[in-house]
Parts: structure tokens; C-alpha cells; sequence
């Protein structure tokens, strides 16, 4: 599964942008205030948008203004979304999903004003389209199945939502005979955001029971311990790639207290008692919780990490960029934001977006597109020596 493409307009910053070609690992730099954790807000309206309903993500999101909010400013008409997906099906065939969402407001209120979800069964030819719907009517595909090879084949069905809020994915996306749909729901539903804070890992947690790393951290300990009694493979594999970038580090452990409270524990060689996650380096707590991140035994679809530079050596920093690409490579894409020259210096010429202000407004930029950089790279440089050097027009580090 993987987004090639994304087309905004009238969200926030993005009054119209449009990124495509999209890799599996890509890498967004920028001056603060250009968009880049807004791009990340987008997957996020979408998830609570498919919880709930577009008012309430819209709130969330917005405040009490709502779609007001969320609209970029000095602009009109509807907010729109489109995002083309490729995803792989079950009888083995690559094909790209599109879905279009448009958001306006009716009497004062958010309605969903367009919604079409379509795709090409093969390589060539119109796509069908599956779902088209208007201010909460429209048609829906109910026999989409792998044995019918002809759209005229494909029963359609007069729907009424309950709302004209309500996303008419949120239904069909519950159904395995709807794969496009599926893939596009697995997506917005479990696409997840890393925005780690050492002071939120450090502490003991609460015993529980944890599989994933949370957002901030929290629950470090727990996916440890989770990790340590059912997936001894991964967590053998997480403390040695830990050990080999932690001098001293022999080993790492979750104990639950009297209390009912998990305490990480870490063993330095040269001690011979263990001591305290709050005893522990900066680093050497966050590339632990990035490991445990990375190697989660069920990746998200979709992991998007803000600034992963921040309390790192620098000279770890090439390696963990190598990370983010071998997780995307085993299925998982992933979108980085970084203000570290030395992140920037382990991506490809075509992993590289930046974005800049222009008239109030943000733009997109492909690094792939610029001739220049294009030649440097050719010539042996790296990106974040180039981009050091000013050669990312408005994008200064």
C-alpha cells in the first residue's frame, strides 16, 4: 500500500497543492510555519472524519470555528482532498485507488458536498467508479466482487445517509468484499503519527498491556514488556541494533513494581547493578523508543515522524534515516519532517519535498524536479550539504 499522490485545496495552508509521486520514504523540510505537520493533520481529520463525522473532526481540529477554521484564509468554496492510493488485491494485481472528498457548509453547517471513491481494474480504460455521493445521497456499488470482470456487471444502489456529515466510506470500508474500500479505510484508520517527547517516556507507567508505541512515548515500557514476552525475536533484534549504537548498553528490561507500576531498567557492562530509565541519556531513550517503533512485528500503513533529529548524535542520525527506509521497504511508507542536515544527507534526490510561503500560501517543491539539484546529486553531493547551502529555494535550514 502507498500514497502516490496528494492534492489539497483550501486546507489551512495548502489553498492548492499538489504532490506527486510520492516515494515510500519521503523526507519534508521547510522553515517552521510552512505546512509540514499540517500535511500530517490531513490523515489525521480524515481518521476522526471516519469515526465520527466531518462536524466533529472539523471541531477538533478547528475549535469551535469548525470548517471556518480550516479553510485557508481569504479563500472560498469547498475544502477538497484527493488522495490516489496503490495497493496490491488479493488476486495479486497493483491497482491505484483514488478518493476525492469535497467539504462546504450548508445553512451554517459542514456537509460533505462531494464524495467519489474509483478505480481501474487494469492497466488500461476508464475506472469504475464505486461510490459517488452528494450532501449525504448518491450511489454505492453493492456486488464489488473479484469474480465480476465488466462494470456493466455492477449492482448500484440508490443510499441516504443518515447525515450529509457522514463519510459514506465509514460504512462500506466494514466490508472484506469491498477491497478498495478496505485498503482505503485500513489506511486513514491506522496510519499513525510520532511525535515522541523524552519527558513522556522516562516515567513509570501504569501496568497495562500495550502493543504499539503511543504518539508521545507514554507507554515505552509497556510495548517493551509486550514485546519481550511475545516477540523475543524482535525485542533480540531491538537491543542489538541498540547496543550497537549505545556504547555499553548489555541489556534492557521492563519490571513491574509492588506498586503495579512498569519501570524500564537498563544494564551498562561496566555496572554491575542496572539502573533507570531516568538515569538514561536523551538519545539513548529515543533510539530505543524509534527501534521499538520500527520494528513493530504489525507496522502501521502509514508512519509519519515529526523531527526525529531532536536529542540524537548527529552521526546516528544517517542510520535511523536507513531505518525509516527499510520499514518502508517491508510495506510500511513513511513520511519524516526534519530541520537536521544530517537526516537530510541519507535521502535520495526523489525522496525530498520542500515546502515554502508564497503570497500567504504554502508550496510544494520536489527535489527530483530541479535541475540543479538533480546535477549536484548526479556529481556526488548530498542533500543536506546542498540544501546548508542554500540551494533549496525558501527552504533555508
Amino acid at each position: 500500500m502507498q500514497i502516490e499522490s496528494i492534492r489539497l485545496k483550501n486546507f489551512r495552508a495548502f489553498q492548492n497543492v499538489h504532490l506527486r509521486e510520492i516515494p515510500r520514504f519521503c523526507v519534508l523540510v521547510g522553515a517552521n510555519g510552512t505546512g509540514k505537520s499540517t500535511l500530517f493533520s490531513v490523515f489525521a481529520f480524515l481518521r476522526d472524519a471516519m469515526t465520527t463525522n466531518v462536524t466533529a473532526a472539523l471541531s477538533r481540529l478547528g475549535g469551535s470555528r469548525g470548517l471556518m477554521e480550516v479553510r485557508s484564509r481569504g479563500s472560498s468554496g469547498p475544502i477538497e482532498i484527493e488522495i490516489k492510493l496503490r495497493t496490491t488485491f488479493s488476486e495479486g494485481r497493483s491497482r491505484l485507488i483514488t478518493y476525492e472528498l469535497h467539504i462546504d457548509e450548508t445553512h451554517g453547517r459542514p456537509v460533505v458536498v462531494r464524495e467519489v471513491l474509483q478505480y481501474r481494474r487494469g492497466s488500461r480504460g476508464k475506472p469504475w467508479r464505486f461510490l459517488d455521493f452528494s450532501n449525504g445521497t448518491g450511489e454505492a456499488v453493492t456486488n464489488e466482487l473479484e469474480s465480476v470482470t465488466d462494470e456493466k456487471q455492477l449492482t448500484r444502489e440508490q443510499q441516504t445517509l443518515k447525515s450529509p456529515d457522514i463519510l459514506a466510506i465509514k460504512g462500506l470500508a466494514q466490508f472484506e468484499r469491498f477491497p478498495a474500500v478496505v485498503a482505503l479505510g485500513n489506511l486513514i484508520e491506522n496510519w499513525h503519527l510520532s511525535d515522541f517527547h523524552i519527558s513522556r517516556a522516562r516515567p513509570e507507567a501504569e501496568a497495562g498491556y500495550a502493543e504499539h508505541l503511543s504518539r508521545e512515548g507514554e507507554n515505552l515500557s509497556l510495548v517493551v514488556e509486550y514485546l519481550y514476552r511475545h516477540h523475543p525475536k524482535v525485542f533480540k533484534e531491538i537491543l542489538g541494533r541498540l547496543q550497537s549504537r549505545v556504547p555499553g548498553i548489555t541489556s534492557v528490561e521492563a519490571k513491574t513494581t509492588e506498586e503495579g507500576r512498569v519501570l524500564l531498567k537498563f544494564q551498562d557492562g561496566a555496572f554491575e547493578d542496572p539502573f533507570l530509565a531516568r538515569y538514561v541519556s536523551d538519545g539513548t531513550i529515543k533510539m530505543l523508543a524509534y527501534l521499538v517503533l520500527l520494528y513493530d512485528p504489525n507496522p502501521h500503513p502509514l508512519l509519519c515522524v515529526e523531527e526525529p533529529e531532536n536529542q540524537l548524535y548527529p552521526s546516528l542520525l544517517w542510520e535511523l534515516a536507513e531505518e525509516f527506509r527499510a520499514y518502508a521497504n517491508r510495506g510500511g511508507q513513511v513520511f519524516v519532517t526534519t530541520h537536521s542536515p544530517d537526516f537530510l544527507n541519507a535521502a535520495a534526490l526523489e525522496e525530498v519535498f520542500w515546502l515554502v510561503k508564497e503570497k500567504g500560501y504554502t508550496a510544494v517543491h520536489r527535489a527530483s524536479d530541479d535541475a540543479q539539484l538533480s546535477a549536484y546529486m548526479a556529481a556526488g553531493d548530498q542533500m543536506g550539504y546542498l540544501w546548508k547551502q542554500g540551494l533549496f529555494p525558501g527552504a533555508n535550514p
